[in-house]
């Protein structure tokens, strides 16, 4: 009797089907560009970077979160390029440390300018990369990292 008990209780558990989603979480990463000029006046005296020069900039706007199932997609990169489209409007062209919060436009200020910027309207804003050469970068995960 025991044993036809077990086999039994071993046919429910493969009868029962087991239902739950399993939640894609992706981290995508979008190039945005614009070439500026700019001065960094905290520098020591006879720097270079004290004198007036320009960049091409590269941007990496880094977002993260689930995939929704009905659409396939995380976000529509479209939204990201609404996003970027005010940003590239300021900086573009433009000499940065005329730029309200970019008096001293390093790297890395430059990196936590444009993520607080993007950070109240990009959903799972995950990371901003500033590329001021093709060599040289600054990362910028967010206050709370």
């Amino acid at each position: 009797m025991e044993g036809e008990e077990e086999a039994h209780d071993e046919e429910q558990v493969e009868e029962e089907e087991v239902s739950f989603a399993v939640v894609q979480h992706v981290r995508l990463v979008h190039e945005f560009r614009f070439e500026a000029a700019h001065k960094l006046p905290r520098v020591p005296a006879g720097h270079k970077c004290a004198r007036l020069h320009g960049h091409s900039f590269k941007i990496e706007i880094a977002i993260a979160g689930p995939v929704n199932p009905d659409t396939g997609w995380f976000i529509d990169f479209g939204d990201l390029h609404d996003a970027w489209k005010p940003l590239f409007d300021v900086l573009d062209h433009h000499y940065l440390n005329e730029v309200p919060g970019l008096e001293n436009p390093t790297s890395e200020v430059l990196a936590k300018w444009i993520w607080d910027k993007l950070v109240s309207n990009v959903q799972g804003l995950d990371q901003i990369t500033v590329f001021e050469t093709c060599d040289a970068r600054c990362e910028f995960r967010g206050e709370s990292r």
